[in-house]
């Protein structure tokens, strides 16, 4: 599943897969939408009950995070990984409150459907940054039990690599400085982008 591509028609069916699951957890369904997935479903395809991992964003339609919560490796099939990480982002990101049905209307759902992790092997700091691709890679950075990720989506506002790189390990818990040492464990991963239209 990791490797395969998917098209715009998955994609616009994970967003409401996102959606839905949020609704049904404050208590929005019933009102007569035939178009959307129920958690209910039953025989999905199979590009929907292979292991996968993805990331669902939440922004606000002015561009504001709101919640982000994924999974960096596939450990149950695309449609859970989706709808767990779904009710995650709108209730458990402990950087935000809980979402609300008032707010819900407002929000913009995004899902990334994550590769397989690759481990970047790396020489000093000059080859690390020089090996990143802005824009394309996803980092893992983890030393010990520090780790954090940035999704590709985040050189949109960190394009300068070692900026990216000093952001991620205060992510992590680490020095900005950190990545300089040459003896942090990098993976890179790439991502498909789905994302509720705005109009």
């Amino acid at each position: 599943m990791a490797n395969d591509r998917l098209s715009q028609e998955h994609g616009g069916y994970l967003l409401k897969v996102a959606r839905r699951t949020i609704e049904e957890a404050l208590g929005l369904t019933g009102f007569g939408e035939t178009d959307g997935p129920g958690t209910a479903e039953t025989g999905h395809p199979d590009w929907l009950e292979a292991p996968a991992a993805a990331f669902v964003t939440l922004h606000t339609r002015s561009g504001d995070l709101r919640g982000c919560i994924g999974s960096l490796m596939a450990r149950r099939s695309l449609i859970e990984d989706v709808r767990s990480n779904a009710l995650a982002a709108a209730f458990e990101d402990p950087r935000f409150p809980r979402l609300t049905a008032d707010e819900l209307p407002g929000i913009v759902i995004e899902v990334s459907v994550l590769t397989a992790p690759e481990p970047l092997s790396y020489a000093d700091a000059q080859e690390l940054v020089h090996k990143l691709t802005p824009t394309i890679d996803g980092v893992i950075l983890q030393r010990d039990w520090h780790r954090a990720t940035f999704l590709p989506q985040v050189w949109d506002q960190l394009p300068v690599p070692e900026e990216f790189l000093s952001h991620l390990c205060y992510k992590a818990g680490l020095s900005a400085t950190a990545w300089r040492n040459g003896d942090l464990a990098v993976s890179t991963y790439q991502v498909q982008e789905f994302e509720e239209s705005t109009s």
